[in-house]
């Protein structure tokens, strides 16, 4: 069968183990989890003894494997044997052995298979076999659109609850990173003292990062605060932060705010428009009176299209693609968003 990373965990919490299981997908943490859910049943189970035949580089001992299989367990009437292949392929050799493994499953052993890559190239009759007499299980890339739903189950799994504009400010900051929001998560856990998060407890609780600078430095600029943002990018240069480290959030909102800048060109000022493309852009509504006040600044699509391109001039010349000061050119762009009178210095 084939089941979610998050379904296969509840399903093996209290049943007994398939004789085999493939969890791969490009999500480590949650194949990390999927996997840890079978070892715990596992130990829950006795199953004491547990091989490894890891693909770093080089080629699985197939052989090795096959030999594995038809020893007896030595310590447990059981064992899981885990075979683990980065790329999601185990070549020829590999999916021989692997199918004829499920061809004639031992009873005393529980293969579980993990790959950090997966797509429906990697699927093979090896994979198929694994399916039939037991679980396939892909950690598919949680959209942007679902993370916020992510987030607000993990929060709630571990008893937390915390307000829409809290989770979005969570969201927003750990940039789709979901080891990251499980680690912010568990800190979580120890420091909301059953509180229910809102967004100035998740402010004052998350921990400060580079990245969480950029995102106020964000704020400031589209606020229209030009001196405020210049020495909050100078703080930022001189604790050693990079150029082309700030740049990806920076282009991220300049895209956002780009394209609320066409939706209220189109009429969409008018009403429920702006508001509702500000939702579907993620920006909820405690964090949208800098962009309205940045769209009253510069109406115009063409300006803001014209700050795109020149974020994506100084990401080049933060990675050496083009000649210039990155510090500079960034300053300037910053001004020219803040400060319309200053949109000359771009020239």
């Amino acid at each position: 069968m084939e089941l979610a990373p998050d379904r296969l965990a509840a399903q093996v919490a209290d049943a007994a183990l398939a004789p085999a299981y493939l969890i791969a997908g490009p999500e480590p943490l949650l194949v990390l989890e999927a996997a840890d859910a079978v070892r715990a049943r596992g130990r829950a189970l006795g199953i004491a003894e547990r091989e490894i035949f890891d693909l770093e580089g080089r080629d699985i001992d197939w052989a090795g494997l096959q030999a594995s299989f038809d020893a007896p367990s030595l310590f447990s009437a059981r064992r899981i044997v885990e075979v683990r292949l980065p790329t999601g392929k185990p070549g020829k050799e590999g999916a021989e052995v692997i199918s004829a493994f499920c061809a004639r499953p031992p009873q005393d052993v529980v293969l579980l298979v993990t790959a950090g890559e997966w797509s429906k190239a990697h699927r093979g009759k090896w994979a198929d076999a694994i399916e039939r007499i037991g679980v396939l299980s892909v950690a598919w890339a949680i959209k942007p659109h679902e993370l916020s739903g992510w987030v607000q189950a993990r929060l709630r799994a571990r008893g937390l609850r915390a307000e829409r504009d809290a989770i979005a400010l969570l969201v927003e900051r750990v940039e789709g990173n979901l080891l990251a929001a499980a680690q912010e998560i568990d800190k979580l856990v120890l420091l909301a003292d059953g509180r229910t998060l809102d967004l100035a407890t998740m402010q004052s609780l998350v921990a400060d990062a580079a990245r969480f600078d950029v995102f106020g430095l964000i704020e400031t600029t589209l606020s229209g605060h030009a001196g405020q943002a210049a020495r909050m990018l100078a703080g930022l240069r001189a604790e050693g932060e990079a150029v082309a480290g700030l740049m990806p959030m920076v282009v991220r909102n300049l895209l956002s705010t780009a394209h609320l800048a066409r939706v209220a060109g189109q009429g969409g000022n008018s009403g429920s428009g702006l508001a509702a493309a500000m939702k579907g852009q993620g920006i909820w509504e405690s964090r949208q009176a800098p962009f309205k006040r940045a769209l009253q600044r510069h109406a115009s699509p063409a300006r803001w299209d014209r700050f795109v391109a020149e974020a994506g001039h100084i990401d080049r010349i933060a990675k050496g693609r083009a000649e210039g000061d990155a510090w500079v050119a960034l300053e300037r762009l910053l001004l020219a968003i803040a400060d319309a009178k200053a949109v000359e210095l771009l020239v």
